[in-house]
């Protein structure tokens, strides 16, 4: 009767939410009253929870005593503690560059805006915070059922795990708010210092708050780190290392997906009027383009920032729980985990040498030019780091393990096995830039389609760009990853079990070894191209008497034609270098994924000594994990898109009523605050559908079958992949494809322009939203998986398997009404309260 009791309840929970959630707020009501009824279970599984006699997976991990091995006469501990200096001195470092940007000179018709731009963006952060809060709540009700009831573990013992989740949200939500503070300072140094008519300033300036961003970064994602790894018992630190990963990716996915569905919203909004009224670029009378402003710092700021911060920390606890998991020596475990950690503060070093090499090389070549190619020097900074990293790769393992359980070979090895993924953090950018950049044929090929097929054919270029590019990088990626695993077969087996697993590892490792840098160059594209947009919006050329108050107060001749061709043609190479960055996160995630599903694995075959054969296509709960993960895939990406394109018909709608294109200036700041609310509305309601989909189908799967949600995970990290990169490159192309007309064709307000401009709003979702989105999601599901499918597990061993395909089945019923949501509760209706265009199944 308990268990029917369960089953109505739960069917009348989600009833409700599907007929009462009319908005975010009354919904998040609702779902907590369902978490709070799955939390309330009969009292009798609860005891049975409670009967566990030992801790699994995740929740037995224990690190090692770091100060019985010994490293240059230093214990393990004390070695570590100096990475604490170094991180200090990150920190510094970035603060550093932040104070010198502030201080830069600008006139005040463009820190108004930039200032303006920041504080919308202040509005939504604040409002995506307390989402944030409803989202942990779900988090939380799982942590305590699985450490507090299920493992038995004190009350707080279950606090400090909490509190680590917290923790990781606060650590990703943090360092985004630090990314948009220096990206709105910078957006507007920027558009001044294109008015000398010198390109130098306008390049040194987005980089520089690309390195401020990424060096603070990594800096606190390694301090929180290594503050676990040297001051938490290590009977506590395994469980907080996974609850800090945890609660990093959710706030990660929530940021990247909310900001994704803001930007590309406001994005698409703005440039439907270059075409419906023929009105410039960026023109100040289009309510729309502040709007723009701050999507381009919601996602394309705030998203990769909290999106880089979680990547690498995710990456550092997956290599973590393998070697905890997979080394059985002692001595071995701890000569491992205190060399990643060494090599991670090396890289961190490696990046800022690199950047003040590159930095001394560029300005010798480029202070005093009147030309240059924005991309040249960006692509010598990440080929220099990696070069670098890859020098201090071998050097430091040479010194800190040149001797792993006698074996004296194997520094050289795993060193070759990082660079692998080192090396592709610099090659893949360039893969990319064959697909997306100006210079491009690819690029030129959507061009040369457009000038004579119009939008149509220009669209099906982009289509051919991005599918050829994941032929190539997943070429690439595979290429690399074979060498890694072919190192790894030379007698790495001898010191771990699955240690191609752990050579996969060390190659996402690789790929994050630049970190710094790849955040850099990734921040550089919205600071160039929100940049463009301040120039225009200032309306500096038409105040009265500006020449001589710049030549009084600046000492500046200004050139302001010049000015706009290098601001667009340097939101070129922003473009092409945001795209670089995405297949490199993309591609970390997936590799990292595969690290995170070993350690599921291992707990569910008892460390491969059971149940192995389940791993297999012939037993077909795995099989059909598979076929279900790359349906999610598919109906994520319509997910995100659906949110994006009601979104945007609703901003369409509102600019096209409200604009004002005679006797005034600008826009009203209340019709641009209005745009902004509309963003902010559908970004939130297409992320709840989104997130409880993705949360309730996790805890589904799981529930299922254990290896269902095993061949579950891996499909959705291979479908994820090449789904990302076919739509960040193919929607990379079509932006460049635009700016080409622009910038080389001269061809504004031209048939041309309108084309591709039509082709840039089919690719701002596929580059902006739905491809970076999957890569926080696969992680986020990836580890919230260790908790589901244990907690399943061992519900199924205390009361038998009835009860847990009864819960399966709900949690299902509740996943599918927010997908049926996610579609037909965000359709585009003709005006608000009207009757929908064409009338949906009945429910």
């Amino acid at each position: 009767m308990e268990l029917v009791g369960v089953w109505l309840f739960a069917v009348g929970a989600a009833r409700r939410l599907m007929w009462k959630a009319k908005n975010w707020r009354s919904a998040a009501r609702h779902l907590l009253k369902a978490g709070a009824v799955l939390a309330a279970l009969p009292v009798s599984v609860v005891a049975a929870w409670a009967q566990a006699s030992e801790a699994g997976g995740e929740a037995n991990l224990k690190l090692p005593d770091l100060s019985q091995v010994s490293f240059f006469n230093i214990d393990g501990h004390k070695l570590l503690l100096f990475g604490i200096l170094f991180c200090v001195f990150g920190l510094i470092f970035g603060w550093t560059i932040y104070q010198r940007l502030k201080n830069l000179p600008v006139h005040r018709s463009m820190r108004e805006i930039s200032e303006l731009i920041y504080e919308t963006c202040k509005t939504y952060l604040i409002t995506q915070g307390k989402f944030l809060i409803l989202l942990e709540t779900f988090i939380a009700v799982v942590i305590v059922l699985y450490f507090g009831v299920l493992l038995h573990m004190g009350a707080f013992r279950v606090f400090i795990i909490l509190l680590f989740s917290i923790l990781g949200i606060a650590g990703s939500y943090s360092v985004a708010w630090f990314g948009i503070r220096v990206n709105t300072f910078a957006n507007s140094r920027t558009a001044f210092a294109g008015l000398a008519g010198k390109p130098y300033p306008i390049y040194k300036i987005p980089l520089d708050a690309g390195m401020s961003i990424g060096m603070m970064l990594i800096s606190v994602e390694l301090l929180m780190m290594l503050f676990i790894l040297l001051f938490i018992p290590g009977d506590y630190a395994g469980p907080c290392f996974i609850g800090f990963a945890i609660g990093e990716s959710l706030g990660a996915a929530a940021l990247r997906i909310a900001g994704g569905i803001f930007t590309k919203i406001a994005d698409i909004g703005s440039d439907l009027m270059k075409i419906v009224f023929r009105i410039k670029e960026d023109d100040a009378r289009n309510p729309g383009v502040i709007a723009d402003c701050t999507g381009d710092n919601a996602g394309d700021s705030v998203g990769p920032s909290a999106d880089g911060f979680e990547t690498y920390g995710v990456t550092g606890v997956a290599l973590i729980t393998f070697i905890l998991l997979g080394v059985k020596n002692p001595t071995t475990q701890v000569q491992l985990l205190v060399w990643i950690f060494v090599m991670r503060i090396a890289m961190l070093v490696a990046s800022a040498a690199s950047y003040f090499i590159n930095g001394a090389i560029a300005r010798a070549r480029y202070l005093h030019a009147d030309h240059m190619n924005f991309e040249a020097p960006l692509t010598s900074l990440v080929w220099l780091t990696s070069v670098i990293s890859i020098a201090l790769t071998y050097a430091i393992s040479a010194a800190v393990i040149p001797s792993l359980a006698g074996d004296t070979t194997q520094w050289w090895k795993l060193a070759t096995i990082i660079s692998c993924g080192t090396l592709a953090g610099a090659v893949i950018p360039e893969l990319v830039k064959v697909f997306t950049s100006t210079e491009s044929r690819h690029v030129k090929e959507v061009v040369t389609s457009a000038q004579e097929g119009g939008a149509s054919l220009g669209i099906l270029s982009g289509f051919v760009a991005g599918n050829f590019s994941a032929y190539y990088l997943g070429l690439t990626m595979a290429g690399l990853m074979s060498i890694a695993y072919m190192v790894g077969l030379q007698g790495l087996s001898n010191l771990m079990i699955a240690a191609p697993v752990f050579a996969f590892g060390l190659v996402a490792f690789g790929f994050l070894g630049m970190g710094p840098v790849t955040i850099a160059v990734d921040s550089y594209g919205p600071v160039t191209d929100n940049a463009q947009s301040v120039f225009e919006l200032s309306l500096i050329e038409q105040l009265p008497g500006i020449h001589q108050e710049l030549k009084r107060d600046f000492r500046l001749d200004a050139n302001f034609g010049r000015a706009k061709d290098l601001l667009e043609e340097n939101d070129g190479a922003g473009n092409t270098f945001k795209a670089t960055a995405k297949p490199v996160l993309i591609g970390t995630a997936v590799v990292g994924a595969t690290t995170m599903i070993f350690s599921i694995i291992m707990a569910l075959t008892s460390g491969l000594t059971e149940n192995v054969d389940k791993l297999s296509l012939l037993h077909a709960p795995f099989l059909l994990g598979i076929i279900a993960g790359g349906a999610m895939i598919y109906w994520f990406t319509g997910a995100s898109t659906q949110a994006v394109t009601t979104g945007a018909y609703r901003a369409v709608e509102f600019i096209k009523a409200n604009i004002r294109l005679e006797g005034v200036e600008r826009a009203s700041v209340a019709d641009s605050k209005k745009v902004v609310e509309i963003c902010t509305q559908y970004a939130q309601k297409g992320m709840l559908n989104i997130f409880v989909a993705v949360f309730f189908a996790a805890l589904s799967f799981a529930f299922v079958e254990p290896f269902f949600f095993i061949g579950y995970l891996i499909s959705i990290a291979m479908f994820g992949l090449f789904q990302a990169i076919f739509m960040a490159n193919a929607g990379a192309a079509w932006d460049n494809a635009k700016k080409i007309v622009e910038v080389e064709l001269k061809q504004k307000g031209t048939d041309l322009h309108a084309a591709t401009v039509i082709g840039d709003t089919v690719g701002d979702p596929f580059k902006d939203t739905s491809s970076v989105a999957l890569n926080p999601v696969i992680k986020f599901t990836t580890l919230f998986g260790l908790l589901a499918v244990e907690l399943a597990v061992q519900l199924t061993a205390e009361t038998g398997g009835m009860l847990t395909h009864v819960l399966a089945a709900v949690f299902f019923l509740i996943s599918f009404i927010f997908v049926y949501r996610s579609f037909y509760g965000m359709r585009i209706r003709t005006s608000e309260g009207a009757k929908e265009v064409s009338r949906a199944p009945a429910d």
